[in-house]
């Protein structure tokens, strides 16, 4: 049996980027809360909690980019192309959001500074990360193989609420991951704005997923062609249970149900996007085949695939087995 070379690598890289958008997601969240949170000690906690992982995070970020590169490099010209502001916009401001998170810890006189320089690289990454999906759902216009559109066709009134939308779901992961991973004042804290956030962001929700059929007639016939709809309808059916689990573990004041119903609704969210966008990795322009890399040069990719995803696997669950439990101000663990 010939295997579908194009699609497996669909699918990895499709995992990758889930992969970066659920972890990466929680520590930028953090990062966006962090004006929210109040005193010295209490944002030293918040920051602890983060401290092991979320470098180890964007791991899955290169892997998704740089996958993207090897293996569809029809699609990564095309979209870079498309894309080259907001991506760049994202890759410095998580290069600022690094070094303030080392910075803040070598300094008294300045903390404040990296405290503030945290946030905003934080929030300027998170919210470049959803005008990139926002212009990316919208479309990009391809002509002869190549990008054909304006320099600043990214910059859209969707692209702009997709944006928001991304950096209100990144605080809500952020509140959740704090009321998993602290307690006392932070936690509460946590709870606090996870109230006002989780009801924001299943209403951004509800109405990017209202607007993208209206995008393009090849998202209206995926989501509403009888019979199928009646197959895509168990996910926004899904997001509203998750959406009830969350509400539900946020007034029954849970620790981990509401950050796994937040991660719940991103994984949701992520599977409406693939349901929109397959076969193609260039919105309704370029499949996945069109895009692949020749047989020869996937096949080569996946041996060294098959190795590396899951020795990133094993480090990434024993770094979270590792740093289990409570976070404390001074940094332990209990």
């Amino acid at each position: 049996m010939t295997l579908d070379l194009p699609l497996i690598w669909a699918g990895l890289i499709a995992f990758a980027v889930l992969a970066y958008v659920v972890l990466d997601g929680f520590d930028l969240g953090v990062g966006i809360l962090f004006p929210l949170i109040r005193g010295e000690p209490h944002r030293d906690e918040a920051m602890n909690s983060v401290a092991p992982v979320w470098d180890g995070n964007e791991t899955w970020l290169v892997l998704g980019g740089g996958g993207l590169l090897a293996v569809f490099p029809l699609a990564y010209a095309i979209i870079m192309s498309a894309l080259y502001v907001p991506i760049i916009v994202m890759l410095l401001a998580l290069v600022f959001r690094g070094v303030a998170f080392e910075f803040r810890w070598k300094t008294q006189r300045g903390k404040f500074l990296w405290d503030w320089s945290f946030a905003a690289g934080s929030t300027l990454a998170a919210f470049a990360q959803g005008v990139a999906l926002g212009a990316l759902v919208q479309g990009i216009p391809v002509a002869n193989r190549a990008y054909a559109g304006g320099w600043w066709d990214w910059l859209t009134p969707f692209s702009i609420l997709t944006g928001f939308a991304l950096v209100i779901g990144y605080a809500l992961l952020g509140a959740t991951w704090l009321i998993w991973k602290t307690e006392g004042h932070v936690q509460r804290r946590a709870y606090d704005i996870a109230f006002w956030v989780a009801p924001a962001t299943l209403l951004l929700i509800g109405v990017v997923s209202l607007w993208t059929p209206f995008l393009s007639g090849p998202y209206m016939a995926r989501w509403f062609a009888w019979p199928q709809v009646l197959l895509v309808a168990v996910v926004p059916l899904a997001v509203l249970g998750a959406g009830f689990l969350l509400i539900r573990g946020l007034t029954e004041r849970r620790e981990i149900a509401p950050f796994l119903a937040s991660l719940l609704l991103f994984v949701l969210c992520f599977i409406g996007l693939g349901i929109s966008f397959f076969p193609h990795l260039v919105p309704n322009s370029v499949t996945i085949w069109e895009a692949a890399a020749p047989d020869n040069s996937l096949s080569f990719l996946l041996v060294g695939g098959v190795v590396l995803i899951p020795i990133i696997l094993a480090y990434t669950a024993y770094a979270y087995w590792v740093f289990r439990g409570k976070v404390n101000a001074a940094g332990g663990y209990h």
